[in-house]
């Protein structure tokens, strides 16, 4: 269940799960118990686009993030525009580059953060320039480039595949077990 909603947002009465016959059967969601207002929690389609500049692959990092990951560009699309003008638009917000070619790679699933990704690559132009939101960028030749096992990064690696390239994934750290903790309870 979402944390998003806690109350309805008509008549501002606590949200509870209730559970009602739907078309695919009972389905529990967040209801207004009051005025039957329901909360649907669909996924949030989020654009992502792998920028071709200067025959390399342009990652970069968000300045929120910790530490030294750097990703595709993505946001979130907006009302009125298509995905291929939300992607373009995205491009030249976060790296000041114009698309020139803008071609579909595929639509991931990122269960996750409860979003769809709709990938695309980009030919862009310009010069870099890079937004607030964004603290550094790097170049890759196709050939060095890491996937990550997750979300655009499968994207990427769809990408890499359809120019003949084999995809590098990084390995993501895992927890150290704790070695106070009883042996039946360590995650190896």
């Amino acid at each position: 269940m979402s944390e998003a909603y806690r109350y309805c947002p008509i008549c501002s009465t606590p949200l509870a799960p209730v559970t009602l016959l739907e078309d695919g059967g009972p389905k529990e969601r967040l209801r207004c118990p009051a005025c039957a207002w329901t909360h649907w929690n669909n996924p949030t389609p989020v654009l992502a686009g792998v920028v071709e500049y200067q025959g390399q692959i342009l990652l970069a990092r968000n300045a929120a993030w910790e530490g030294k990951m750097y990703a595709l560009i993505t946001g979130f699309m907006e009302a009125g525009e298509t995905p291929q003008d939300g992607v373009a638009r995205e491009i030249l917000e976060e790296t000041n580059l114009q698309a020139r070619e803008i071609h579909l790679i595929g639509v991931y699933d990122f269960q996750r953060m409860n979003q769809v990704i709709i990938a695309y690559h980009a030919r862009c132009e310009g010069e870099v320039k890079l937004s607030p939101e964004l603290v550094d960028y790097r170049l890759f030749t196709p050939d060095k480039v890491k996937c990550w096992p997750a979300g655009t990064g499968y994207a990427l690696a769809d990408w890499l595949r359809s120019r003949g390239h084999e995809p590098q994934f990084i390995e993501w750290a895992r927890p150290s077990p704790d070695p106070s903790a009883p042996p039946e309870s360590r995650i190896a």
